[in-house]
């Protein structure tokens, strides 16, 4: 019987350039969306998909992550104090979620790196990726999804969502066949890291969303690094298909690219939206714009 999936690695080291000058002081991965902040909603999929430890691979000026989900005892105090207990008790829900433990990532030297700082918290067993920016809604959530793909094939599972036109080439992109039985899953043959939109093999992107074996430790390990000194986790996982299958899945739900100024906008409207206590006169307010 295949290992349990428990861990998941946050990538959280990148400099978050493209939302300069907010981060310029704090980590992009702390930019709120709504009143809650980006990585939140991935510890809370991660949480609600029945995973119970969290390794964050941060860097320099990072701290402001570990703080958030760490005891405030000032700040309960004086909530306390003050008879706010929705407050305290929302407070107090961060910082009891669940075992988080911080690993250092000196240098920004790529994703796969990112992944490979992890090895020594995973050890032998299969462990999710989050990519924070990626902030998923869906119903089920979008690791609980994949991890019953895991289950049913004790392989390595890659999320991923038709991108059409030019934009594919934004991404990684599938070579892969479709698995009769499921509309969702395609067996993976090859990947190719942000392809020209000519030499796509498909429009089946991969994104932020990861279920590895613990294999993938030693086909990093083997690579050379790419472009800028990175160590790529593309090239990680075509290394690990000549050893073992992997699959994409289209998971149920819609992801907003939250490391983007459009997306992260839009991820706003939509979050606020949905919400009982602003939903409603923030559609009003969006109605008498005069757009």
């Amino acid at each position: 019987m295949a290992k349990k999936v428990r861990k998941v690695v946050f990538p959280a080291a990148g400099l978050g350039t493209r939302f300069l000058p907010a981060t310029k002081a704090q980590p992009k991965e702390m930019l709120p969306l709504i009143d809650k902040p980006i990585i939140q909603y991935g510890v809370e999929e991660a949480m609600a998909s029945g995973c119970d430890q969290i390794i964050m691979v941060t860097g320099r000026g990072k701290s402001a992550i570990e703080d958030h989900f760490d005891t405030s005892y000032e700040l309960e105090k004086m909530l306390e104090e003050r008879g706010k207990k929705d407050l305290l008790g929302i407070v107090q829900q961060i910082s009891d979620m669940m075992h988080i433990a911080y690993v250092r990532q000196k240098e920004a030297l790529g994703l796969g790196h990112a992944v490979l700082m992890g090895a020594e918290l995973v050890g032998d067993e299969p462990f999710a990726v989050i990519l924070p920016d990626d902030v998923i809604d869906a119903p089920v959530p979008c690791l609980k999804q994949m991890i019953q793909i895991y289950n049913q094939t004790g392989s390595s599972v890659l999320a991923t969502q038709v991108v059409e036109g030019r934009g594919i080439s934004a991404y990684g992109v599938l070579d892969a066949k479709p698995v009769a039985e499921n509309n969702r899953l395609f067996e993976v043959r090859d990947l190719i890291e942000k392809p020209k939109f000519e030499q796509a093999p498909s429009n089946l992107a991969i994104i932020g969303r990861y279920i590895l074996t613990p294999a993938i430790f030693e086909m990093l390990r083997g690579i050379e690094p790419g472009s800028g000194g990175e160590l790529q986790l593309t090239d990680g996982l075509r290394a690990l298909l000549k050893k073992e299958k992997i699959y994409g899945f289209t998971f149920e739900g819609k992801r907003h690219d939250a490391g983007d100024k459009l997306g992260f906008l839009k991820a706003t409207v939509e979050f606020a939206l949905k919400r009982n206590d602003l939903g409603k006169e923030f559609r009003e307010y969006l109605k008498k714009l005069s757009v």
